[in-house]
């Protein structure tokens, strides 16, 4: 069985069991032993949507001098945590990401665990990240930590 998924911005996630010819557009056909992993992503990305691209932008390569990228990013991909607790916290002052300095400010983003998990997981899997799965408890773990 497989299961189609399709995001729509006006309504958010929307799946079905139906089977259908070739996938369009923003439509993904899901094998079932990883709808979990998928239905992740898809989550992630319209949280993204939502919530980091006017910084990040749709490609993940930030803004030049103001916005760092988050593709291939060593700042990112180094530590999980530290990424979770960015997005919990917020961040401000310099930092240095892919050889470039950054000085401008990230306010929390007051998102659930389970949404930061989301995004997350769907950044690591995206623009050439290392593919990290990032989950609620990991996310929980990091909550109230500076």
């Amino acid at each position: 069985m497989k299961v189609l998924a399709k995001l729509k911005p006006e309504v958010g996630l929307w799946m079905t069991t139906e089977e259908k010819p070739v996938p369009k557009n923003n439509e993904v056909l899901i094998k079932t032993k990883k709808t979990n992993n998928y239905m992740k992503t898809f989550k992630g990305k319209a949280i993204y949507n939502k919530t980091c691209v006017a910084c990040h932008q749709a490609n993940g390569q930030g803004i030049p001098n103001a916005f760092p990228p988050l593709a291939k990013s060593d700042y990112l991909n180094k530590d999980v945590n530290r990424a979770i607790k960015v997005v919990l916290n917020g961040l401000s002052g310099p930092v240095t990401v892919n050889g470039k300095k950054f000085n401008s400010a990230m306010t929390s983003q007051g998102l659930s665990d389970q949404q930061v998990a989301d995004v997350l997981t769907y950044v690591y899997s995206s623009w050439g990240n290392n593919n990290t799965k990032v989950t609620p408890a990991m996310v929980k773990a990091q909550r109230g930590k500076k």
